[in-house]
């Protein structure tokens, strides 16, 4: 059940509401780090601005506070731990993938760290947007404390909470039975990771070729600028035709940094399918606890139905072992009745907790997953379209510019 405090928080009451939330800027800094070796390193500038203010019009100066990408890092991951049936939003990637090869993939060049400052950006209005995420005190202090939030963080012990990847992998194999919502949903991402990157590497492959047969068209504007040069009455044509093709050559370097926001765009869901992933994950290792805490209750019954009737249904040493050396004595059996007694309240009641907790989860990841579906639809769907119109409107100007050289070709 959903406390009332949850219930607002569903109910969409979320930090966006109440706070203006922007990565300003990005600045390249030196320093030492924990080895005390010389390191260049890039921070962001966070500033957030109550939304109050923001409506009434006043223009106070935004609190402000620089984070480096490692903080974000420690962020997400105490958010993954902390709230496991949450699909948490990816960061931009630290290193350039999937770029059309003009592109650096230096990770300090200043086109790249811009991207990625836009990435932050849209990592903290997602989750500063989630019903539940948005909520959290640790993420309030992210974005309002610059000293003492690591120790805040560490405090709150998410990493003990942390899953190991091997028992993560190792309660894929063996649950028993598997919830068909979340193997489809595993199913899905990993068909949504395949697919992305396949359409990422098809656009860096288009975005190459394209940049060379812009490029090429600046071969038009230095032939007909050296032609003009010996014809008198076609000259100024050809060197008016030639001016063209140099400005359209010169156009594809805005045209293709204007596709990667695109690309950024398609690389969020392609992270996205390793949040997914970590859902089903988390799933299934509740699912496994609670089966091998079921099992386990099952076991000491058993062994009481036994030791109170004294009939054993399977082979044991123990039944052997009476066999030759007789029945234990009455007090040993009581005491032993006594103790299976206690340790079957016990295993009753940690199945109990099991099956609150993994129910629980269930509830708030079928509802989170949802949420994800309705938000991935409208972001894949604006995304592909404003690709369409960008693409469209590429062509009409490069129509525009083999028409205007036509009327100076017919002006000759």
């Amino acid at each position: 059940m959903f406390t009332q405090r949850e219930k607002v928080m569903e109910d969409g009451f979320t930090l966006l509401h109440r706070m203006e939330i922007s990565v300003a800027e990005a600045e390249k800094r030196s320093g030492r780090n924990a080895v005390s070796m010389q390191e260049t390193f890039t921070v962001y500038l966070i500033e957030t601005r109550p939304m109050d203010a923001v409506a009434e019009g006043r223009h106070a100066a935004p609190d402000s506070l620089w984070r480096r990408y490692s903080e974000f890092e420690l962020l997400r991951n105490y958010l993954i731990v902390t709230y496991p049936h949450a699909v948490v939003a990816p960061l931009p990637e630290k290193r350039a993938d999937f770029v059309w090869h003009k592109l650096s993939a230096d990770n300090m060049d200043p086109d790249f760290v811009e991207r990625r400052r836009a990435g932050l950006e849209n990592f903290l209005l997602r989750v500063a947007s989630h019903p539940v995420l948005s909520n959290d005190k640790i993420l309030y202090h992210f974005l309002t404390e610059e000293h003492g939030w690591k120790e805040v963080v560490y405090e709150t012990g998410f990493q003990a909470k942390a899953d190991s990847r091997l028992r993560a992998l190792s309660a894929t194999f063996r649950v028993r039975n598997p919830d068909q919502r979340f193997v489809e949903m595993k199913h899905y991402s990993d068909q949504l990771q395949s697919h992305t990157s396949q359409l990422l590497r098809a656009r860096a492959r288009v975005a190459d070729r394209l940049y060379g047969v812009y490029k090429v068209h600046g071969n038009y504007g230095r032939v007909f600028s050296e032609w003009s040069a010996i014809e008198k009455e076609m000259g100024d044509g050809l060197q008016s035709a030639g001016h063209h093709m140099d400005a359209y050559a010169a156009s594809i370097d805005d045209i293709l940094e204007e596709e990667e926001h695109f690309a950024d765009q398609m690389k969020e869901y392609l992270f996205y399918a390793e949040a997914l992933r970590a859902v089903c994950r988390k799933h299934e290792l509740t699912q496994f606890e609670l089966e091998v805490a079921s099992q386990d209750l099952v076991c000491k019954k058993q062994q009481r139905e036994e030791l109170a009737t004294g009939m054993v249904r399977a082979f044991s040493f123990k039944g052997v072992t009476n066999k030759l050396f007789g029945q234990e004595a009455p007090e040993q059996r009581d005491a032993r009745l006594k103790l299976l007694e206690d340790m079957i309240a016990e295993g009753e009641e940690t199945v109990r907790d099991k099956t609150g907790e993994h129910q629980d989860l269930v509830d708030r990841a079928c509802l989170d997953l949802q949420r994800f579906k309705e938000q991935k639809d409208k972001d894949l769907k604006e995304a592909l379209i404003n690709y369409a119109v960008m693409q469209i409107s590429m062509c009409k100007k490069g129509i525009q510019v083999w028409g205007n050289a036509r009327e100076c070709f017919l002006k000759m």
